[in-house]
């Protein structure tokens, strides 16, 4: 009975050790065929952290892998080794000696933090056993591919995500951030702050400040550390927060405590990182709940192809049932790498089929030879890193437990309406239309400033110089109780105009500051006050500590210095121009030349002399000859208008110089006033006075300060200054006043002008510099101007420039002088062709012998005759003899002048000679004059 009692438990305990025999003969058996090369099982080992979510959804899609290829494959079969990560990197590197020694893995895949990749990587090489990383560092080290022959780094660099983060900061014109950071214990990825830095500077923003946080595992409280960082925070003035690396437990902690300390709200922006961003499919929708309005950056799959769909389907039944305690079932991107990693051993397997060489380098080169496009997109290997090419990244927004999509961004077309990689789309680069329908932290629908605005209970706080030089500008007057009671001034006015146009609410309050300006610029750099409202000069020199609007009032370096009377003996040659005076003589000779040519011919009495006379008296409309050619009268007429309108112009200015008073500076030049070693005056509490020592090289014992406008008149009065220096709209307040009395020059060197100043990286500069646009594109800028900077409507032509008349020049009647020159060359030209035509020879005359047309022998001949003509008539014009008598007679009267030596040369003339214009010229003079018709000829030439 005993026995047969036994006999159950002993056949219980057989079965007992048979169901755990089968098993560890089967992995032994695995074992057994992994040294066999005729089985070719090849062993995997996977380092993974199995207690994430990351790692469950790992494990799950590497065994779909490994399942689906043993299912199909006739040649090698895999055989996965899981060990859990602990992120310790000492542990790493025993688990990787383990699985090499032991388990015999001839690869070995996972890894979620670069320094364990490298830890392992190390073991691998030495072994030369091929390791396949999940992560990268964000700078490639140095020698890389040396150091770590056998290491395969599936995965993206974090370039294009810093880039794409700089865009998106650009985009909405956020000029600081402030950056959120998980170390991992060792600063192996510290780089990307760098390069994030670097990246924003590219796009003229800025890391104003960096929390780094530690690893949450090495945190016992973690809560109430990141709840003390969060009360950090709110003393910054940024509000947009870049979470840049964080693992998603320390994520959620961060969101929880800022949104307790109202960090999350209306005006911040918050973006998380692409490893959260890629678990938004994935994780519990309670989990990120708190990141509502946070902008995610995802690496984009296609979730539309037929394997990926089988995938999916195969994973949610898997997952769940190896996971019912997680709420979501599908696949996030880190599956899908897990599974490619799979199906990269395994089509380097398959092309290993054929080779007889089965080393671990030949299974290393067919691994970084494959190509294909897996399920996490495109996959490609150079250098051993996986190749960022046609790499599309998905903008995200969360919102409520789950996220939309917006749009793809790419490192070709920056952001895009793409739909699937490989295609084009269109580009929205350089604007938010990409950014469209995002609802922002407190389900806020408007672009939020990203800076800690101004509250009723916070307001913005302005500083205001309370000493000025010139009190129109900014005027602080205190009450009875010695409190500040009201601002007034320019600068005060054009401020609060400005807040009229803003199109929101700016609390905030006056701060009077007894101080220079150079400590405005420092109390507002270190956050003491948020602006400073007041003539504040935009200058170089300032602008990496703080940010100007742009300018409602020009600036430049004015010298004023007194006035004296300008008297001079020439006088009356002020009204016109050297030029214009040498040009006025020059028409009048031309003038004079063309009417004693004009006249010279029906006008034998009209000489050189008279013509000159003639001429000169009509500028004075005396001019009593007559005119016996109508060109003649023609010329005149060009000409007596352009006197009338010369003279006209010249009494005009002339009238005008001596009606009002002249005067001129006694000083016109800087280099005058250093020569003769001169003071001169300047606020010394402004840069002016800097300005004139290292630039214009006064020397310092020669600049005397003055702070007050009135004491300036005075320093002219009692001599202590020759001249002064103001910027440009004090310079107007100044000759406004004393305009009479001293005059400014227009600045030869020029600032940027009269600005607000703010913080650095204010986004109220954009909208105060609208405002101040708009401003001035409606006049209201110039009005001002007027109320506040000119005191005298009798100044207010006067300011910053002398009472001098100028001279009039040829530009202002060139038009007249051209008319009457043109006048007189036209009338010169008809005369001198209308003799041309008298002269030339009749029909009916034969011609020369030896020639039927005139030839360049005749014409020059004429010429000769021409001027023998000329000199005749002078010469019979002014001989005293009578005149000849008239030769048309034929009763044969001779002159008194007849002798008989005359007789014998017209004697000598042969009665056959035939005297016509063109033999004359062969004929003697004296022949010519006694001989009556010969006489008679030449008067009809």
């Amino acid at each position: 009975m005993h026995y047969l009692s036994t006999f159950p438990q002993a056949l219980a305990r057989i079965w007992l050790f048979f169901v755990l025999l089968v098993p560890f003969a089967l992995i032994y058996g695995i074992r057994d065929e992994t040294m066999n090369s005729d089985n070719k099982v090849i062993s995997i080992g996977v380092i993974i952290d199995g207690d994430s979510r990351i790692g469950k959804e790992q494990e799950v899609a590497m065994d779909i892998a490994a399942q689906s290829y043993n299912n199909t494959s006739k040649n090698y079969k895999l055989a996965l080794y899981f060990k859990n990560s602990t992120k310790d990197t000492l542990k790493a590197i025993k688990i990787a000696e383990e699985m090499i020694n032991v388990q015999k893995v001839q690869v070995i895949i996972g890894m979620q933090t670069w320094q364990e990749a490298a830890m392992v990587a190390e073991v691998g090489s030495k072994a030369q056993v091929p390791v396949i990383s999940f992560v990268a560092p964000t700078i490639t080290p140095p020698l890389m591919e040396a150091r770590w022959p056998f290491l395969v780094r599936l995965a993206n660099t974090g370039t294009a995500y810093i880039k794409c983060i700089a865009e998106i900061v650009q985009a909405y014109s956020w000029k600081k951030v402030v950056v959120i950071y998980e170390d991992n214990g060792y600063g192996g990825d510290y780089g990307m702050l760098a390069l994030l830095a670097e990246a924003l500077q590219d796009v003229d923003s800025m890391i104003e400040h960096r929390l780094v946080l530690p690893p949450i595992s090495s945190l016992q409280d973690p809560e109430e550390l990141v709840s003390e960082e969060m009360l950090k925070l709110k003393q910054t003035q940024s509000r947009v927060f870049i979470v840049l690396k964080s693992s998603l437990e320390m994520a959620i902690h961060v969101f929880k405590e800022a949104s307790k300390v109202g960090l999350v709200d209306k005006e911040s922006a918050w973006m998380i990182p692409e490893s959260i961003a890629n678990l938004l499919d994935s994780v519990n929708k309670s989990a990120i709940s708190y990141m509502e309005g946070a902008l995610g950056i995802k690496t984009y799959y296609s979730e539309r192809s037929r394997e990926y769909k089988e995938f999916e389907a195969q994973f949610r039944r898997t997952f769940w049932s190896k996971n019912p305690e997680e709420d979501n079932r599908y696949p996030g991107f880190y599956a899908l790498q897990a599974y490619d990693s799979i199906n990269i051993v395994t089509q380097a397997l398959n092309r290993m089929t054929s080779r007889k060489n089965s080393s671990p380098k030949t299974l290393l080169r067919e691994i970084l030879s494959c190509n294909f496009l897996g399920l996490s997109g495109h996959i490609q290997l150079e250098s051993g890193q996986l190749m960022q090419k046609n790499l599309v990244l998905r903008i995200v927004n969360v919102a409520g437990k789950s996220y939309k999509e917006l749009c793809f961004w790419t490192q070709q077309h920056g952001f895009t309406t793409i739909h699937h990689a490989g295609q084009g789309g269109n580009k929205v680069a350089g604007n938010t239309k990409c950014f469209r329908g995002v609802r922002w932290p407190g389900n806020w629908a408007r672009i939020p400033k990203g800076w800690n605005m101004p509250t009723e209970k916070n307001p913005l706080r302005i500083a205001v110089r309370s000493r000025t030089s010139f009190s129109r500008f900014v005027k602080v007057v205190y009450g009875q109780n010695g409190e500040p009671d009201k601002y007034t001034g320019f600068c005060i006015e054009i401020f609060e105009h400005v807040l009229n146009h803003l199109g929101y609410d700016l609390p905030y309050s006056y701060y009077p500051i007894d101080g220079t300006y150079n400590d405005l610029v420092q109390l507002v750099y270190n956050k003491t006050y948020d602006a400073v409202v007041g003539d504040m000069t935009i200058i170089e020199e300032r602008l990496p500590y703080v940010d100007f609007t742009v300018p409602y009032a020009e600036s430049g370096l004015s010298m004023i210095v007194p006035m004296k009377p300008g008297e001079s003996a020439w006088m009356f040659m002020k009204p016109f121009t050297l030029e214009l005076w040498l040009v006025t003589g020059a028409i009048l000779i031309y003038t004079m030349l063309v009417v004693w040519y004009l006249e010279r011919e029906p006008n034998p009495e009209f000489q050189l002399s008279t013509a000159l006379w003639f001429t000169f008296s009509s500028l004075f409309f005396a001019h009593r000859a007559e005119m016996h050619s109508n060109l003649t009268r023609v010329v005149m007429v060009s000409w007596l208008f352009l006197v009338l309108i010369v003279t006209s112009s010249y009494t005009a200015s002339l009238s005008s110089m001596l009606t009002v008073k002249q005067l001129r500076p006694n000083v016109t030049d800087i280099q005058w006033l250093k020569n003769n070693n001169k003071k001169i005056g300047c606020d010394g509490d402004s840069f002016v006075r800097t300005f004139l020592e290292k630039v214009e090289k006064f020397k310092p014992e020669n600049i005397i300060n003055i702070t007050d406008e009135y004491k300036y008149n005075d320093a002219f009065s009692n001599n202590s200054i020759a001249a002064a220096f103001l910027e440009l709209p004090y310079e107007k307040v100044f000759v406004s006043k004393y305009c009479k009395r001293y005059t400014g020059f227009t600045p030869r060197t020029r600032f940027g002008g009269f600005g607000f100043m703010f913080q650095k990286g204010s986004p109220l500069v954009k909208d105060v510099s609208k405002a101040i646009l708009h401003l001035s594109e409606k006049a209201e800028l110039k009005r001002l101007e007027e109320k506040w900077l000119i005191s005298s409507q009798d100044c207010s032509n006067n300011v910053t420039s002398s009472n001098e008349t100028n001279s009039l020049n040829l530009g202002s009647l060139w038009v007249l002088y051209v008319m009457s020159g043109a006048t007189s060359t036209i009338c010169v030209l008809i005369q001198t062709i209308k003799w041309l035509k008298s002269n030339q020879p009749h029909e009916d005359l034969p011609p020369e012998e030896g020639n039927g047309t005139p030839s360049d022998e005749r014409v020059w001949k004429k010429a000769i005759t021409f001027a023998k003509q000329i000199y005749s008539k002078k010469h019979n014009n002014s001989s005293k003899e009578q005149d000849v008598i008239d030769c048309s007679s034929r009763s044969g009267h001779a002159s008194i002048a007849d002798t008989p030596e005359h007789s014998e040369e017209l004697a000598s003339i042969p009665k056959d000679v035939h005297i016509t214009p063109y033999n004359i010229g062969t004929l003697e003079p004296h022949t010519l004059q006694n001989n009556c018709h010969i006489r008679h000829c030449t008067n009809q030439l």
